[in-house]
């Protein structure tokens, strides 16, 4: 019965987070090999002392009750899914996945609904212990170290401080007023976001938006625009070696001069020319919201190139040393850097990209962007690699770095939210058909949550079709029956019985010979989902 147990076990672990029904314990057994009580697709249990594993299955997948060693786990699928690590004294509980979630540890206690709803403790028992808490956006509550306490009643009023990064925020009957202050700088709104000005160390500003606004810190910036966003003007990082001009007449022209890098543009986003002869670190620190996209586009030029565009962002090309980029969308569009390549084929149809370096490689190829994927990965000083092949709605084969591999059947999410909440709280209810197999032709599958399944170990074979026919082989032990015991047949080493009726006793003959031990076999995936 060890090697029977080893097969259900590897059953149980391989296939789903369901544990479908195997066959009932044989008389003779010890305890210490386990119990196993079925009745598709009521009930399912099972228990292994020697492997400190016990699973209780109701209703195919939509129960669970699990224990393994100190790893605890309870699911009413897809309501509530609960692990808990004795050990570690974490326990992690997720509800209708993501809609909300609970994290408890030693030093913290997390809640969360849909990231909206927030409560948090942190330092637990200790000096300073923190807490926090929100509704986000109408209620807001925590304690910074430098500020103390703070509380947000949107748009009423609040006081929030070290978040949003910004050093403090402060409102009232929002929009009609609010403050903000950040590295010095107070920013006041009132009827935001049309009336606002500036105050600071040497630093002043007004804007009347969209009208006018103007804005200056002595030695570091200058600001303006008129009629936003068709005139706007801007000298920043005036105290660095790389000062920038701008001027932005929208949408007829618009240029930027540094010392190490010149840009026009023509009817933007058309006809543009940018050339880059420094090392384009992307800029730092909040700006007037008319330069946002733009600032954007420039973060995309990093080191020394040369850029033209036609119509940005999708007709384009760019040249530098470490990166060589053209762009014909819908067309064609391909970058290639240093250790990356990407292409577009008739975008969104095919996609290529592959990265090699030497720590680690990657090549993945894609059809209507979830349609298809083939996603390889590689590390080439372990030697390892894993790879996933997606075909949205139908199928996910997957082979992991250990080469067990994974097939099932259909993938309505996983190609699309490849999370591991998903795997746990949802996929075992739809998944009909699914196996686990590694390159040593060891195998468990499973079809209609284990209405029939098999296993393959070596020589060993197990599989049953509920309620019809059941068999195992096993060393010299093989177990034939039909209808779960209407007729069996068994054959213990040359000792062999025929049953019928489900009667526990039968026909005995032959003789027994010794069996010679082969060890317990161990599960083919090596971890219970």
């Amino acid at each position: 019965m060890g090697r029977a147990k080893a097969l259900v076990i590897a059953c149980c672990m391989a296939c789903c987070g369901y544990t479908a029904p195997l066959w009932a314990a044989e008389e003779g057994t010890s305890a210490r090999e386990g119990t196993i009580f079925t009745l598709w697709p009521l009930v399912d249990y099972r228990e292994s002392p020697r492997e400190h594993y016990r699973n209780l299955s109701l209703l195919g997948p939509l129960f669970k009750f699990q224990a393994h060693g100190d790893d605890s786990t309870f699911a009413v699928r897809p309501l509530l899914y609960r692990t808990e690590d004795r050990r570690e004294q974490t326990v992690q509980t997720s509800y209708l996945y993501p809609l909300a979630s609970t994290d408890s540890s030693p030093r913290a206690t997390t809640f969360q609904v849909m990231q909206l709803l927030q409560k948090n403790v942190y330092r637990k028992g200790e000096e300073g212990e923190e807490h926090n808490s929100q509704f986000f956006p109408f209620y807001l509550q925590g304690k910074s170290q430098k500020y103390g306490s703070y509380t947000s009643v949107f748009p009423l009023y609040g006081d929030i401080y070290e978040r949003f990064w910004r050093d403090e925020i402060h409102f009232a009957l929002f929009p009609l007023y609010s403050r903000t202050v950040s590295r010095g700088t107070t920013s006041r709104n009132y009827l935001y976001p049309f009336f606002n000005t500036i105050e600071g160390d040497k630093e002043s500003g007004l804007q009347f938006w969209p009208l006018y606004g103007q804005s200056s810190k002595e030695g570091v910036y200058r600001k303006r625009f008129v009629l936003w966003p068709f005139f706007l003007s801007e000298t920043r990082d005036i105290n660095t070696d790389n000062p920038k001009d701008r001027l932005y007449l929208f949408p007829f022209y618009a240029a930027l001069d540094s010392p190490q890098r010149t840009s026009r543009h023509y009817l933007w986003p058309f006809f543009g020319h940018t050339v880059d002869r420094g090392t384009g670190k992307p800029e730092e620190g909040a700006v007037a919201p008319s330069f946002e996209i733009l600032d954007e586009y420039e973060e995309r030029n990093t080191g020394k190139l040369e850029e033209w565009d036609y119509f940005w962002p999708f007709w384009y090309t760019v040249r530098s040393a470490e990166r060589n980029e053209v762009s014909w969308l819908p067309f064609y569009a391909r970058t290639v850097k240093k250790e990356t390549e990407k292409n577009w084929y008739m975008w969104p149809l095919y996609r290529t990209e592959r990265l090699n370096s030497p720590l680690f490689r990657q090549e993945r190829n894609r059809l209507l962007y979830w349609l298809y994927s083939d996603n390889r990965e590689s590390w080439p000083v372990d030697g390892a690699s894993r790879r996933k092949v997606a075909f949205w709605p139908l199928y996910v084969y997957t082979k992991d770095p250990k080469g067990v591999m994974g097939f099932s059947f259909p993938a309505p999410v996983e190609p699309i939210l490849d999370k591991e909440g998903i795997e746990k709280n949802w996929a075992p209810l739809w998944r009909i058909y699914q196996q686990r197999w590694n390159e040593q032709g060891d195998s468990a599958a499973s079809f209609f949550w284990n209405l029939y399944w098999h296993e393959a170990r070596g020589n060993d074979l197990a599989y049953e079709f509920f309620p019809l026919l059941a068999y195992r082989k096993e060393n010299q032990f093989t177990d034939f029956r039909l209808l779960k015991g209407f007729v069996g047949y068994r054959n213990r080493a040359g000792a062999k019985r025929l049953t019928l009726l489900w009667l526990p006793f039968g026909i005995n003959w032959g003789e027994t010979v010794a069996i010679p031990s082969s060890g317990t076999l161990q599960p083919v995936a090596g971890s219970t989902p």
